[in-house]
């Protein structure tokens, strides 16, 4: 920067609010812990949501989504393909309408709340997280599967897609949906706050 006191205080400034945004990302992560899957049901069917984000997601990235905002799962993005559909990194399959997923600032909304410019949070086990846009949502009729799980002497539940591409992350890497059984380990992010 030039040599104008005025534009060095603005941006000492600016560095103070992104320490202390990133303080409260860390506080995410200090709440990050392998719950053990419980009961993995036939969840119906209803309306999902995808979110598109305006960026990619590197592998072991996701969304913290649940039926509780006390208890959330992170949900894998759909970095890794499969042999029915290519990768889509800008995407994670959250979930059903009515659940909640962290916000960036640290709050929670419901997915049916999210709108095209929502900053989201974006974390991974190894306890890094970041803030990306939402681009756009995708809202079909799908089936679901309703995976209970409990963790620190608290439970939780999330509904999301039966289908092969939403994955969550364990112990030993992602696990897809379709193949998670009681007893599987998996990332979530407990809190006692309501």
């Amino acid at each position: 920067l030039p040599a104008d006191e005025e534009l060095w205080k603005a941006a000492e400034e600016i560095l103070g609010d992104r320490n202390s945004d990133e303080h409260e990302q860390r506080e995410v992560v200090q709440s990050m812990a392998m719950a053990k899957v419980i009961a993995v049901e036939s969840g119906g069917v209803g309306e999902r949501i995808c979110v598109d984000l305006t960026e990619r997601l590197s592998d072991g990235e996701g969304m913290l989504i649940g039926s509780s905002a006390n208890a959330l799962a992170l949900i894998h993005g759909e970095t890794i393909p499969s042999e029915f559909v290519p990768s889509r990194p800008f995407r994670v399959n959250a979930g059903a309408v009515h659940a909640y997923c962290l916000m960036s600032d640290g709050s929670t909304k419901y997915l049916s709340e999210l709108s095209a410019g929502d900053q989201v949070a974006i974390a991974n086990v190894s306890g890094e997280s970041r803030s990306a846009t939402i681009g756009r949502l995708k809202i079909e009729r799908r089936p679901f599967l309703l995976v209970r799980f409990c963790g620190k002497n608290q439970s939780g539940q999330v509904l999301v897609q039966h289908a092969e591409t939403v994955r969550f992350i364990g112990e030993e890497g992602n696990i897809s949906v379709t193949s998670i059984q009681d007893g599987d380990k998996i990332t979530v992010r407990l809190s006692s706050g309501m």
